[in-house]
């Protein structure tokens, strides 16, 4: 029998944050496995747990998965986080990979170096509210539905409430010409499994610091 999945990461959000999630939302719970050093990312490297040498890495279901897209679609076809039929599925996917493009500007930063700061944070700024948010404001206008695909809870509103939490943490008014969006956003909250992920104590990550880049960097450099 497979027990917990187990996450293989170090103690921060990372490429891993959406996949603890997508577990977390599906009401499932899971065991983390931090790197601390670069020695425990070398073993996991020598000891063939890596197929491209690279984390995050996911032990389930007798499997070692890698890539953290790979990994995503899995538990959500796994737990029925991915519509009903392949049409909602690929609404799914083209909603997911705007905000993990999103993510992916909120989440490198803090890696900027002190003089490119304010630009990268402009940057943000007008692709989340010129780009992306008005799309989703249109979505969920249009579809007239409590969720973004069909009439069912699927990984699209899980990464997309992570997402939006991450841009108000990084511009608390940022939803504000959104109101559907702040409608969506509280109406996915409240669900229980959300709702327990986003109490403090849970397996949640906060944002990274300054102070933590250093170790972050010795892990992986």
């Amino acid at each position: 029998m497979s027990g917990k999945p187990k996450l293989h990461y170090f103690n921060g959000r990372g490429r891993m944050e959406s996949i603890r999630w997508l577990l977390a939302a599906a009401g499932v719970e899971f065991e983390e496995c931090f790197l601390e050093t670069k020695d425990d990312l070398t073993k996991l490297q020598k000891d063939g747990s890596l197929l491209f040498q690279q984390v995050p890495m996911v032990e389930i279901d007798g499997m070692k998965m890698v890539q953290s897209r790979a990994i995503g679609n899995y538990i959500a076809m796994k737990y029925n986080l991915y519509g009903k039929d392949l049409k909602e599925r690929a609404l799914i996917d083209m909603y997911v990979e705007a905000v993990i493009d999103l993510n992916e500007l909120l989440m490198t930063h803090i890696l900027q170096p002190a003089d490119k700061k304010e630009q990268h944070f402009a940057t943000i700024v007008d692709k989340a509210t010129n780009r992306y948010f008005p799309v989703y404001e249109k979505v969920l206008k249009d579809h007239g539905q409590d969720f973004l695909v069909g009439n069912q809870f699927s990984r699209a509103d899980v990464q997309l409430l992570e997402t939006l939490l991450m841009a108000e943490e990084c511009k608390p008014d940022i939803l504000a010409k959104f109101p559907l969006l702040q409608s969506f956003k509280a109406r996915i909250s409240n669900i229980p499994t959300i709702k327990k992920f986003l109490q403090p104590g849970s397996q949640r990550k906060p944002p990274l610091q300054e102070k933590d880049l250093p170790k972050v960097m010795k892990i992986f450099h």
